[in-house]
């Protein structure tokens, strides 16, 4: 890992200006240039705000009161149990998404100084760091070594990383081919090939196809894994992950090209309200199930990705309101580390221990408190590695 972060990084996701230029102004930092979308790193961070910390401050809503909008935003910020689909479950999905909409534009840059193997030795390399990171998240988060992790976004997001930049260089009728492909054959999979006491087209919790395979490969691993229990898949559950990344793709090469950013809005605005109607004409035969990822709900949440994506696009890149993205901005620009820190380090117990005393004396309004001080905590952590100029990447 480093903290020495060149414009040419950003395919990772996270990567931001090069570090030893001197710190710009807020409202330079946030200017339109060649090199990045604000826009991009606000999706970033504005999908990463949940995951470090907001996601917890919508849960603890209910305690302050039961009206249908506490209540509806409390459902939307927890993963469906099962079938169905809820804002949450879009997370996982428009990280796919932002990873491949970057690559283009790192390519663009590295095909100036590189070579096409060492361009594809850098993206190999970055793959396999994203990846091991993520093997390491799950040793320290069970006590044990363990090279797969189980069902979480760090290694789905190196295979598909990798897999898209392969196709950086292909024309867009190949790229959506494959992406296609992909969804089809999952689909097909899932729907005709029955398992040893497991029907086909089975979409039972804990009961199917993605399960099964699992359980053949995984199942020392899987037998302790806390989050056994709710049916979250792994194996199988990758490969369609890498379609949405595809799409991606196909969206960062539309944002290099000559066409108006209005018509970019559009394009990209009408590709997700279409991804979303597939999906849903799609769900009554193949249920949307994020912890299988079926082709309905692969479709569907990259649809939502693109549609949110598009309304930063249109209102930072086009409208030209940027200034008010600069909070959500800073989580972005470290979006890896963050993932990694809340993950392993117990801040909510260190937090904790100066919140909880005070959460203890405000009554319903506690446990919001709490949670309110976590993601602060968190945020100034970024802030703080933001004004040093501390950007880490894998």
């Amino acid at each position: 890992m480093a903290t020495n972060v060149s414009d040419s990084d950003l395919e990772n996701g996270v990567a931001i200006p090069t570090v030893n230029k001197p710190m710009p102004s807020e409202a330079a930092l946030l200017a339109p240039t060649k090199e990045r979308l604000v826009s991009l790193d606000t999706f970033r961070g504005f999908i990463m705000l949940w995951l470090a910390g907001g996601a917890e401050v919508m849960r603890s809503l209910h305690a302050v009161g039961n009206n249908y909008i506490l209540n509806l935003l409390v459902y939307e910020f927890d993963h469906t149990p099962w079938q169905g689909l809820r804002f949450y479950d879009c997370i996982w999905p428009s990280f796919m998404l932002m990873v491949g909409i970057s690559i283009p534009f790192a390519v663009a840059r590295r095909s100036k100084t590189q070579s096409e193997t060492q361009m594809t030795w850098h993206a190999v390399k970055r793959a396999t760091v994203l990846f091991l990171l993520g093997s390491i998240r799950e040793s320290l988060s069970l006590g044990h070594p363990y090279l797969i992790e189980l069902s979480s976004a760090l290694q789905p997001i190196a295979i598909a990383y990798l897999a898209a930049f392969l196709l950086a260089k292909k024309s867009v009728r190949i790229q959506v081919a494959v992406a296609s492909l992909i969804l089809i054959g999952n689909a097909l999979l899932l729907a005709f090939v029955p398992a040893p006491g497991i029907r086909a087209g089975t979409y039972e919790l804990n009961h199917n196809l993605v399960n099964y395979v699992d359980l053949l490969f995984l199942r020392q691993h899987w037998q302790v894994w806390p989050y056994a229990p709710e049916g979250w898949g792994t194996i199988l559950s990758t490969i369609p992950t890498v379609s949405t990344t595809i799409l991606g793709l196909i969206i960062g090469e539309l944002l290099m090209s000559s066409r108006s950013k209005k018509r970019k809005v559009s394009i990209i605005a009408a590709t997700g309200v279409a991804c979303v109607t597939v999906g849903w004409i799609l769900s009554p035969f193949i249920p949307v199930v994020m912890k299988m990822w079926t082709t309905s709900y692969g479709v569907m949440t990259a649809g939502w990705a693109c549609i949110i994506f598009a309304s930063l696009f249109w209102f930072i890149d086009v409208r030209g309101h940027k200034k008010w993205a600069m909070p959500v901005v800073v989580i972005g620009m470290n979006a890896i580390f963050i993932y990694l820190f809340m993950s392993i380090i117990p801040i909510r117990k260190i937090v904790g221990v100066f919140a909880d005393p005070i959460a203890g004396k405000l009554g319903s309004f506690g446990e919001l408190f709490s949670a309110l001080s976590v993601l602060l905590v968190a945020w100034l952590l970024l802030f703080w590695m933001y004004r040093r100029k501390i950007f880490i990447s894998a």
